[in-house]
């Protein structure tokens, strides 16, 4: 989690010199090295112990100091001193999406805006409308970004969650040997976004156990500690709850915790009718306790089967469950290879060797390389003499690497016609070929997809609906159209695995599952570390309800390769 709490520290160094129109390689530095960091999957502490922090792509001599204070100190006197040079108020308008520094600078200097109820009176009298470089439709964006600002600033992404809590119960192992913990709430439904983080906890310890939690290193602020009960504040501004229950009750407790609230509410009326009552203590039948200590015995009680936690929606998993149905739902042990990932031939920062390497430890058997195309020139995307020659270093690596395949592929932009951004005559020489749209979000976006899935070598679709959970609502797209057209041309859409995307979401898997199209799952990853995300894709698929069979990641690499040709 450092490295984390690290980049989001330069990305609001870089966020401060931009709104003081300071030198842009600067700005640049700080953006590029807080990327790199927030996916960073090895342990910062370590790399810095071990003297290796000029190897990470975009530490300079700087920038590692910084890095080596934080460490030390819990802080970062460049970051404190460049806050200081900006109101908190101006700093928090900045994470607007549409909003930006340099815009943000120029209404602040021109109309005065110092906070959020300045920018709304700007937005209604027509004055941000009228700053150069703006007008209605940017005005327009910004109003809706001020909305989902407001709807997303209190939810905690799931990529920033799921670390988090793994490494407090991991620090609470270490203090106690514990069998019954687990997340809790819309984080262990694996939700794209989460409130307050619960974890339960079955001791008989729990004095002993809040203290240890609430004295643990990411610890910004005690909320709470009780003799059961502790919540706190992270580091990072996102509350956790930690919950101690008798182990004969953890099951129970944990159903009820989990929720969802539409879920546990069915759940009870089902006990109701056959004489039960459930709540977070335990199944009973009048006063005598029937079931508790695991989930599974739970739910046996009211004769029903076990359900995933990612499916208690309330959307017919306990249909399914009083007849035995309950679908075998994928899992990351069923993954073989990742369908979308960048090199730095593009815009990624790893070695096509390195990402292999790093696939073949999660036990892949293939890695897709995805860079982008010509078009996308703020990716730094290749020309077709570029693609060749990865395709020759691919063969090459594949003739020495041993247990894991590279596919050589692209993600090639669909241009505003529906057309491909490379001729069929190199699209035919590669392993894989992903069809995105970048640019030209409002522009026949339907229009353009259906046509690009007629092209024979284009097999997945890239991010569909082209939401970012935080900042932007997506393409103006009809995606059932799409899906229609995905179903008969045989083409897979993606659910993209970066925690700011989740696309396609949760409902529309469902959806196309129902309408006969495969799935595909790609992390989009620009570095090494950005591999882990798919567990990310495939908590999706799981609330999607999808199988091992619905996902080509689980084909071998013989079987892309000759879906393609197909």
């Amino acid at each position: 989690m450092k490295s984390k709490e690290i980049a989001h520290r330069f990305d609001q160094i870089a966020d401060v010199l931009e709104f003081l129109g300071e030198n842009q390689f600067k700005v640049g530095a700080y953006r590029k090295v807080a990327r790199t960091l927030s996916d960073l999957t090895e342990d910062i502490e370590v790399i810095s112990r071990e003297g290796r922090l000029r190897e990470i792509p975009g530490v300079g001599e700087g920038i590692a100091q910084h890095i080596i204070e934080y460490l030390d100190t819990g802080k970062i006197s460049k970051y404190e001193e460049e806050l200081k040079r900006v109101p908190p108020e101006l700093i928090q308008l900045m994470n607007i999406p549409g909003m930006g520094p340099k815009t943000l600078a120029l209404a602040n200097k021109t109309l005065k805006v110092r906070n959020l109820a300045d920018l709304k009176r700007v937005i209604e009298d027509g004055s941000l409308a009228g700053l150069p470089g703006l007008g209605e439709k940017k005005v327009e964006n910004i109003r809706k970004g001020i909305a989902r600002f407001e709807a997303v600033k209190e939810r905690i992404p799931l990529g920033l969650a799921l670390p988090l809590v793994e490494t407090i119960m991991a620090g609470l192992k270490k203090g106690f040997k514990i069998t019954m913990i687990s997340p809790a709430g819309s984080l262990r439904r694996m939700r794209e976004t989460v409130g307050d983080i619960d974890i339960l906890v079955g001791s008989s310890q729990g004095k002993k156990m809040v203290e240890v939690f609430t004295h643990l290193p990411m610890v910004k602020e005690i909320l709470a500690a009780g003799e059961t009960k502790g919540s706190i504040i992270s580091d990072e501004g996102f509350q956790v709850d930690l919950r101690v229950v008798p182990e004969k009750a953890f099951g129970a407790a944990l159903q009820y915790f989990t929720g969802s609230q539409a879920h546990n509410v069915k759940l009870r009326g089902i006990a109701q009718k056959t004489g039960f009552k459930v709540n977070e203590y335990g199944v009973f039948r009048g006063e005598k306790l029937v079931a508790g200590k695991t989930e599974e015995e739970v739910y046996e009680s009211l004769g029903l089967q076990y359900m995933p936690p990612e499916m208690r929606e309330d959307r017919g998993e306990i249909e399914l469950a009083r007849e035995g149905k309950i679908p075998r739902l994928v899992e990351v042990s069923d993954i073989r290879g990742d369908l979308h990932v960048h090199s730095r031939h593009s815009d990624g920062t790893g070695e096509i060797e390195d990402i292999a390497k790093k696939a073949k430890e999660k036990g892949y058997q293939w890695i897709a390389i995805c860079d982008h195309s010509k078009s996308a020139k703020y990716a730094r995307g290749l020309p077709e003499s570029e693609v060749l020659k990865v395709i020759e270093e691919i063969e090459e690596l594949n003739g020495k690497l041993k247990g894991i395949r590279v596919l050589a592929g692209v993600e090639v932009d669909i241009l505003t016609d529906g057309s491909l951004d490379f001729p069929d005559r190199l699209l035919k020489k590669l392993d894989l070929v992903v069809g995105a749209i970048h640019q030209g979000f409002k522009k026949d976006v339907t229009r353009r997809m259906i046509r690009a899935m007629e092209n024979p070598y284009l097999k997945i679709i890239a991010h569909p609906t082209g939401r970012l959970i935080s900042s932007r609502e997506g393409y103006e797209v009809d995606i059932d159209a799409v899906m229609a057209k995905a179903a008969e041309t045989g083409t897979a859409l993606e659910i993209n695995a970066h925690y700011d995307r989740l696309d396609l979401d949760d409902l529309n898997v469902m959806k196309a599952k129902k309408k006969g199209v495969k799935l595909a799952i790609g992390t989009d990853a620009h570095s090494v570390g950005m591999l882990e995300y798919m567990r990310l894709g495939v908590a999706v698929a799981r609330r999607g309800w999808l199988g091992p069979e619905d996902i080509i990641n689980t084909w071998s690499a013989e079987k892309i390769k000759g879906w393609k040709k197909a």
